[in-house]
């Protein structure tokens, strides 16, 4: 992808000026490219404090990751931000700003269908109309209702009050339909729409909005393409190797020269040359199984003095966990480990562990392995060109079940979409056997989307679409004990949540930092002061 910068939108985030202002622009075939490829830019939207793409951001403001940053994505996950929060607002201004201009290309560019090729034409035009659909179900999920804008508009008619949510989903898949059948089969690369695509944002848009019987349409319409199947390496599919994977959907594409993020920087150890910046807590590592299919509270195969053994393999492809190689060193915070293996060397040599006594190494005691590559280490730490993904199979096939469980419509076809997916080669978790019931089925979904899906950005919202963020929140977000285990093991409820009330040495895990949620205000954000100042007709969310 290219860059395209155009005046209005550098300098004005106001929601009706996000549009060029050129009047000469949109006149062939090359500027309507361009202007494609500036709606595509918005998918390289970094929020603010947080030095990577937004698709990941949200997770480290649930229970599965904490944001060492003093920023608004930090006051967000403790439960306090409020309608000046810089990076909730972000958000607004960015998809916004990429409806802006989509709007424009689709109110300003009919007149090249006359000197175009109709299927190229009509195909960019489709590409532009899923972006906006894209930008809106962002939007329609933090906010509820916000002004649907289908074109672009003057200054005159900026001031407009927010759209019913239910409205704006019913335009997201009506657009989706429309464009299905316009979008090629078959992707030239995997930063562009595809049917595929729009069939996987489909089924997100319908499942987040319990229009379960459309989100099983579309995943089951993706299935049946045969274009995508499952990686058989899960950890690689999150590494440079996996990029051109037929598990990966759609990513946004980055490269050197043009754009990139410091994802690495985030993410690998203070060793590797990383911040430890983004880091998971003690509640992800105890909500993975053993592999016997038991949580950990109830499986044989669990030893507290060994707790990472036996488990889910997606727990160390997915988490840097103690006495684990990460960027080619031994990774233990404990303080009384004073000297690790470096495996850089050739042989192997021991050197002092200042991962331990780092006043900035990880908090918890954990990092994050997913997303990061390290042969990023050690010139790209703060460059890397990875690629990040929007859309997988994994995702469509849990999508499917789920959907499916909702109706109640428990056939095989259900406990092949699980299973699938959990005898992938390098996992290999017991299936899932026939004859569970509807709730005992949406426990498992829960679950497995948890351990799946874990650091992609979809837990903040599945945790709030399933209305439990309130229950599980609140509370001491914790890291590991620093020299040693948890005695016992917690109990882990049927989603997979742990409770360490039972644990006798609990009081010594680190406590990170205590979090609060407000069921009658936290599902929603607030939209942005400035934004309410320039357009007295929004309405603020309560609480706000």
């Amino acid at each position: 992808m290219c860059l395209i910068h155009y005046s209005c939108e550098d300098y004005l985030q106001r929601l009706p000026l996000d549009s060029p202002s050129s009047e000469n622009f949109l006149t062939n075939e090359t500027e309507l490219e361009l202007a494609v490829t500036g709606v595509y830019n918005t998918l390289w939207f970094h929020p603010p404090g947080v030095g990577h793409p937004f698709v990941l951001t949200l997770e480290f403001a649930s229970d599965n990751g904490w944001d060492r940053n003093g920023s608004g994505l930090q006051a967000l996950g403790r439960g306090d931000a409020n309608s000046d929060n810089d990076f909730t607002g972000s958000f607004w201004s960015a998809f916004y700003r990429g409806i802006g201009r989509s709007n424009y290309i689709l109110s300003g560019a009919s007149h090249l269908s006359e000197d175009m090729d109709a299927e190229k034409y009509n195909r960019l035009l489709a590409e532009v109309r899923f972006l906006r659909v894209y930008f809106y179900s962002y939007l329609s999920e933090l906010y509820g209702d916000v002004p649907l804008l289908t074109e672009a508009i003057s200054l005159e008619e900026a001031q407009m009050p927010r759209t019913p949510k239910s409205d704006v989903v019913d335009f997201m898949l009506a657009e989706l339909d429309d464009i299905i059948e316009v979008l090629p089969s078959e992707p030239e690369n995997k930063s562009r729409a595809t049917k595929g695509v729009a069939l996987a944002l489909k089924s997100r848009v319908a499942l987040y909005n319990e229009r379960w019987e459309e989100a099983a349409q579309a995943a089951e319409e993706l299935m049946g393409l045969g274009t995508y199947q499952l990686h058989d390496d899960y950890a690689e599919l999150f590494k440079y190797a996996g990029e051109d994977s037929p598990e990966i959907i759609m990513s946004v594409q980055y490269l050197r020269g043009v754009q990139t993020h410091a994802m690495p920087r985030n993410f690998f150890s203070r060793l590797g040359l990383g911040h430890s910046n983004k880091k998971p807590p003690q509640d992800m590592v105890d909500t993975y199984d053993c592999i016997d299919g038991l949580p950990i509270d109830e499986s044989p195969l669990y030893d507290p003095m060994n707790p990472f053994e036996n488990r889910d393999p997606r727990l160390n492809y997915t988490l840097v966990v103690p006495n684990s190689v990460y960027v080619g060193f031994v990774f233990n915070t404990n303080p009384d480990t004073t000297m690790i293996w470096n495996y850089n060397e050739t042989p192997p040599v021991r050197i002092e562990n200042t991962e331990a006594t780092h006043p900035y190494s990880s908090f918890t005691g954990y990092l994050y392995r997913k997303h990061v590559d390290p042969v990023d280490y050690p010139t790209d730490v703060g460059n890397s060109e990875q690629d990040m993904i929007l859309f997988r199979y994994a995702e469509v096939l849990l999508n499917y079940a789920e959907a499916k469980i909702e109706m109640n419509e428990l056939d095989p076809s259900v406990y092949e979409a699980i299973n699938a997916i959990r005898r992938r080669p390098t996992v290999e978790m017991p299936e899932i056997a026939e004859g569970k019931s509807q709730q005992d089925l949406r426990n498992i979904v829960r679950k497995e989307r948890r351990h799946e899906l874990g650091m992609e950005g979809l837990r903040y919202f599945d945790i709030r679409r399933w209305r439990i963020a309130h229950e599980i929140m609140p509370g001491p977000l914790r890291g590991r004990i620093e020299t040693g285990f948890l005695s016992e093991a917690p109990e882990i409820d049927e989603i997979g949540t742990p409770s360490y009330d039972n644990v006798s040495n609990a009081d010594q895990m680190v406590i990170i930092e205590t979090r609060t949620f407000n069921p009658d205000r936290d599902y929603l954000w607030p939209i942005p002061r400035i934004e309410l100042e320039t357009n007295p007709e929004l309405e603020q969310n309560p609480g706000y």
